[in-house]
């Protein structure tokens, strides 16, 4: 009886096995749909905005006409940054941006400019500052690759420079972009998670179910062929009390 119970609790495991792998496909199915919708999203939006890449002939990624200056600003997000840019993405024949590493592209030709622009800081009278005079009047200001934490804020020139160079339209952008790309790689993982994870894992824990559901009957099977073989057997058995032999002492 004991090893009938235990062969029970093996169908029993494989029953659960079964309906939690049933719960991890349902949970992959919708989740893979829900991913689905936000990548539609994303590429609807994409579209509607219409940023589109620029390249020249030979397939080279370019900025305001020059491949030079495109390497320049992908030199910037690939060594300053460390983004590892997968170039598939950069592709002449379809420049819709559209895909994590085209944004940040984008985000790469703000900063890019940003860092590198002039700003004109106009005094209207004469300012000193740390012992040296800034005259009235318009002062080209260089941003020579500073970023807005690095500029002197009580400076009257830098000061200024900061908030036009890093003005918030340059900021909302590139946030508007790491926005964009974060939401992206989230939908793409949440597809991935949902075939991979869910449904994959799922889909293992029903076939190891299934097999220890089988495995449990045909165990509870042989321990029953068993029990009526050895049934059977006793009952072969004579029953019939044995006879002394006659003149046997006494």
């Amino acid at each position: 009886m004991a090893q009938t119970t235990r062969f029970n609790f093996i169908s029993l495991a494989g029953l659960i096995l079964v309906i939690g792998g049933i719960i991890g496909i349902s949970m992959g199915g919708y989740l893979y749909l829900k991913a689905d919708a936000g990548l539609d999203s994303l590429e609807a939006v994409y579209g509607t905005q219409g940023r589109y890449m620029t390249y020249d002939d030979e397939g080279n990624f370019t900025d305001r006409g020059t491949a030079e200056a495109g390497a320049r600003i992908l030199s910037l997000l690939e060594d300053d940054y460390q983004f590892a840019l997968n170039y598939a993405n950069l592709d002449p024949e379809d420049t819709l941006v559209n895909t994590p590493d085209e944004l940040m592209v984008q985000f790469a030709i703000i900063t890019y400019h940003t860092l590198h622009g002039t700003q004109t800081v106009v005094l209207d009278e004469a300012v000193e500052y740390q012992g040296v005079t800034y005259e009235a009047g318009a002062h080209e200001v260089a941003v020579d690759g500073k970023y807005y934490s690095d500029f002197d804020r009580r400076h009257p020139l830098e000061g200024p420079a900061r908030t036009m160079a890093w003005s918030p339209l340059a900021l909302s952008l590139n946030a508007q972009l790491i926005g964009g790309v974060n939401s992206d790689l989230q939908a793409g993982m949440a597809h991935f998670l949902a075939w991979s994870v869910f449904a994959g894992f799922g889909f293992m824990f029903v076939v190891a179910g299934a097999f220890a559901i089988v495995g449990g009957i045909q165990l509870n099977r042989r321990q029953e062929v068993e029990e009526e073989a050895i049934e059977r057997m006793a009952a072969a058995i004579p029953t019939t009390p044995l006879v002394a032999p006659s003149g046997a002492a006494e």
